[in-house]
């Protein structure tokens, strides 16, 4: 049995990038994340401590999308905000995340740029 809590289009303006003019710019990013986890006892008992506190969890995204490290790829802020989320949430199993850059600066018309990752960990 696999539950999953999302959390969806979490948003946030950083100056992630490699051209100079993101650094300096700086633009919105959007951050999903779906969370597996056994979630039936906190559906059962009405037990919020049973479940992940979401606004714990967007201060972990928060806290990564607009934090003072400075990504160049997107992919290394999923990578980070999946290591994070395991890190402060011992009863997640795997987490799926997705982070989008609506107006990326390419030379061209597109909806944006998105990755995906899904991460495991290894629990004892």
């Amino acid at each position: 049995m696999t539950d999953t809590l999302r959390v969806r289009n979490m948003t946030f303006f950083a100056f992630h990038g490699l051209l100079p003019e993101e650094a300096r710019l700086g633009q919105r990013f959007e951050v999903d994340v779906d969370l597996r986890l056994p979630l039936a006892a906190a559906g059962v008992s009405d037990d919020p401590t049973l479940t992940v506190d979401y606004a714990q969890l967007f201060t972990v995204v928060e806290g990564i999308v607009n934090g003072e490290r400075r990504f160049g790829l997107v992919e290394a802020i999923a990578e980070e905000l999946a290591r994070a989320i395991g890190e402060a949430f011992p009863s997640v199993a795997s987490a799926c995340v997705r982070v989008r850059k609506p107006n990326p600066p390419v030379a061209g018309h597109f909806d944006g740029l998105e990755i995906e990752i899904e991460r495991a960990f290894a629990r004892a």
